[in-house]
């Protein structure tokens, strides 16, 4: 794994790419299935874990709690890690290190659930806007654990976790993940109403079935999970990426460039799809398989009547919020008007003024909509990535311009996809790491 500390990408940008590539696993679903080894003290194996650096520093703090990691099948992209909690991991996450990640907090429920206690530092991550633990704590709280805030970060205990008939106040991801694994081990029946269903959720509750969980309703809003006295180990394999999948797929249109992304999982990508169909992008289903040709429309598709499309994000089965800032860069290559909605974070769009730099039309309205007016060719510039997926929106939009760009700041990049310069430069793209 290349070092991270610093360093830039310098992009030669304007050349089409072309060929095959295959998704990394899914870094929102490894996040939760590597705490969940908290709940057992045998080992949990996952298989297809990406080889990025925020599954890295998530292994180093649980290793910081005990736990033990054992790596085997690595590659450039991906590795099996077995993990083993053959001890009472710490209720104490490593607060230096989980101030640096956001899905640290996965760990809370399963913690809870071992130990009876988890304190929960003050969680980083991208710096996006505020990103609530309020619906987190509303779960703890209705199955029987008690919260109390201190200058270490919130503290929540509880002496023993019974089920209860929960509807949470948000379709919450990480708060239905922590839900799932307190409740497994919960005394009586846990009901989560407006649970999220994402298909990383979805392969959390499978990884816990296996684990000899008892829950229902996999896939749907409403989760029932069965309370059991102990869970045992297991093997998971994690699914494709489909929020990389989609950035390639963006990566070749505004590129003109012919792609096949092997083993992509397409019935997770969906929505994804259908809002670049929106944008004159089309693809073929293969199989497992998504192929899109060259020199694609790129003609956005108006909507009855004339008006001004309208892409927003929303839950799932929804458009992913994590895909907004793609939508965003492939909108500026296209022909027409879209407004783009990005609903959750805040400060998520704020990322359009490197886009301004590089001749963007767009008009950022307020902190969660755009209106982008394409199609005006980029050109270089010197950017900075200010998280992960906006850093990967830059790098596209370089890649598509005229002439060479700086990006600055790809630690943040390499915290969500790995070796990206490598596997690009294997399609044709100019990009070099400094």
């Amino acid at each position: 794994m290349p070092s991270t500390n610093g360093g830039k990408f310098i992009v030669q940008g304007g050349n089409p790419i072309s060929g095959e590539i295959e998704p990394q696993g899914n870094k929102n679903e490894a996040m939760p299935l590597m705490a969940a080894a908290c709940l057992t003290d045998q080992p949990v194996t996952l298989q297809n874990i990406p080889q990025i650096e925020d599954v890295r520093l998530m292994e180093s703090i649980l290793t910081e709690l005990g736990l033990t990691s054992k790596e085997s099948d690595a590659n450039l992209v991906r590795r099996t890690l077995t993990l083993q909690a053959s001890k009472t991991p710490s209720s104490f996450p490593h607060p230096d290190l989980a101030s640096r990640l956001r899905g640290s907090v996965t760990l809370a429920g399963p913690i809870l659930a071992r130990t009876g206690q988890v304190t929960i530092p003050r969680i980083g991550g991208d710096r996006i806007g505020r990103r609530r633990l309020d619906t987190h704590l509303q779960i703890f709280s209705a199955l029987g654990a008690e919260i109390s805030d201190s200058k270490e970060g919130l503290q929540i205990k509880a002496k023993k976790l019974r089920g209860a008939d929960i509807l949470l106040d948000e379709a919450s991801v990480t708060a239905t993940e922590n839900a799932v694994c307190a409740a497994a081990l919960a005394e009586g029946t846990t009901i989560l109403r407006n649970a999220a269903s994402e298909p990383h959720v979805q392969a959390l509750a499978h990884l816990l079935s296996a684990m000899g969980a008892h829950i229902t309703g996999i896939g749907t809003n409403t989760l029932t999970i069965e309370g059991v006295k102990s869970l045992q180990g297991a093997t998971h394999r994690v699914g494709p990426d489909y929020l990389e999948a989609g950035s390639f797929l963006a990566l070749a249109a505004v590129t003109r460039g012919e792609l096949k992304i092997k083993n992509a999982a397409p019935q997770h990508m969906r929505m994804i799809l259908q809002t670049f169909a929106r944008l004159g992008i089309h693809t073929e289903i293969q199989g497992q398989d998504i192929f899109i040709a060259k020199n694609q429309k790129l003609e956005v598709e108006k909507e009855f009547g004339g008006a001004v499309p309208h892409i927003a994000d929303a839950p799932w089965p929804g458009f992913p919020a994590d895909m907004t800032s793609i939508a965003l860069v492939t909108a500026t290559q296209c022909k027409g008007t879209v407004l783009i909605h990005e609903k959750l974070f805040e400060s998520r769009l704020f990322f359009v003024d490197g886009l301004l730099e590089m001749g963007a039309r767009i008009i950022l309205c307020d902190p969660h909509r755009a209106v982008i007016l394409g199609s005006d060719k980029l050109r270089g510039a010197k950017l900075a990535s200010p998280d992960i997926r906006a850093g990967m929106a830059l790098l596209i939009a370089a890649l598509c311009a005229e002439g060479e760009s700086e990006i600055r700041n790809i630690t943040q990049i390499d915290r969500g996809f790995s070796r990206i310069e490598e596997r690009l430069r294997a399609l044709g793209a100019q990009i070099e790491r400094t």
